[in-house]
């Protein structure tokens, strides 16, 4: 197959272009390699891909509509995998307008390509964070997500409904992924674990919000990448119910873990006791995810079959010998 993936330096990018590759596929990769957080870490992401003969790369930010269009133009892509945006829920409390330009502008940017040059199928990345105050668990795909507590579930759920139109007006087939807390090698220094595994190693004190009552559905890498790349081959039909090509999954662990029964999970691993600093809540969190998975599993054959001690065991190897 012929895929373009944005956000091709990213965690979960680099992963599923570096399976697509290995397996013999051609990826188009597109990043901005921004400052979000270290640009050398991108690179280095990058450089891995770098060494394929089916890999080629644009240096493009997603907002750049006329950049967009002319790489659309020029590669002619079978499938696009979209998973550049501005992630992070905290960030967004600082910075929103990053999300309405990458979330948002970025977004239709994407969609107008796929229409305009037409794809066999659209994948994206969403979150589970547009299920916001829901307080039924697990998290399906079935409930109303109308009450996000964060700007970044908020832009989420709207790449969903700006697919949904656009599937309906334009018969472009759409999937949705709902990502829960992915974790594993090559990932995002701003997520919790790698912040722990940091100060743990380091000595330094962790934060732990809401005073560690929280849980996770943290979902390792290897699974994630595995459901993405299903859901790439598993393209929407019209059915006698609708004849819209659009789809909504959640790829999670169906394991949701307490995140103090996380922090010991590493602290046994590194072989080091944190140093917890207790938090109040922040704003934008929510305090557990859980993901339904029925509807993954039996549409994707999507089975996540990591457990969090060998996710984290990989973590950490990594992050030794990353920065060594």
């Amino acid at each position: 197959m012929r895929i373009l993936i944005t956000g091709a330096a990213g965690f979960i990018g680099f992963h599923t272009s570096q399976y697509l590759l290995n397996r013999g596929d051609s990826v188009i990769g597109i990043d901005n390699l921004n400052n979000y957080y270290d640009p050398s870490l991108k690179e280095a992401r990058l450089n891995q891909l770098r060494n394929k003969d089916n890999f080629l790369f644009h240096k493009i930010d997603i907002i750049d509509k006329d950049a967009i269009d002319a790489v659309f133009k020029a590669e002619s892509p079978d499938y696009v995998i979209h998973l550049a945006a501005q992630a992070g829920v905290r960030y967004s409390l600082e910075n929103p307008y990053a999300y309405i330009d990458s979330n948002i502008t970025g977004f239709i940017n994407i969609l107008e390509a796929c229409r305009h040059d037409p794809v066999e199928h659209l994948v994206y990345a969403s979150s589970s964070s547009v299920y916001g105050e829901n307080t039924k668990i697990p998290f399906s795909v079935k409930d109303a997500v109308d009450k996000p507590v964060s700007l970044y579930g908020a832009t989420k759920r709207a790449n969903e409904l700006m697919a949904y139109s656009y599937s309906h007006l334009y018969d472009l087939p759409t999937t949705g992924l709902r990502f829960f807390t992915v974790y594993g090698p090559w990932g995002r220094p701003d997520m919790a674990y790698y912040k722990f595994t940091r100060n743990i190693i380091n000595g330094e004190t962790i934060d732990v919000y809401n005073n560690g009552k929280h849980s996770r559905d943290f979902t390792y890498i290897d699974d994630i990448v595995s459901g993405v790349v299903r859901a790439v081959e598993t393209i929407p039909q019209s059915t006698d119910q609708s004849d819209i090509k659009y789809k909504l999954y959640n790829l999670g662990n169906n394991q949701p873990v307490d995140l103090m029964v996380y922090i010991e999970t590493l602290e046994y691993i590194i072989g080091e006791r944190a140093k917890l600093n207790m938090l109040p809540m922040q704003k934008g969190d929510m305090e557990s995810t859980y993901a339904d998975i029925d509807a993954s599993k039996d549409e994707l054959g999507f089975n996540p079959v990591t457990p969090t001690e060998v996710g984290l065991a990989n973590f950490v190897k990594w992050y030794n010998e990353y920065y060594k």
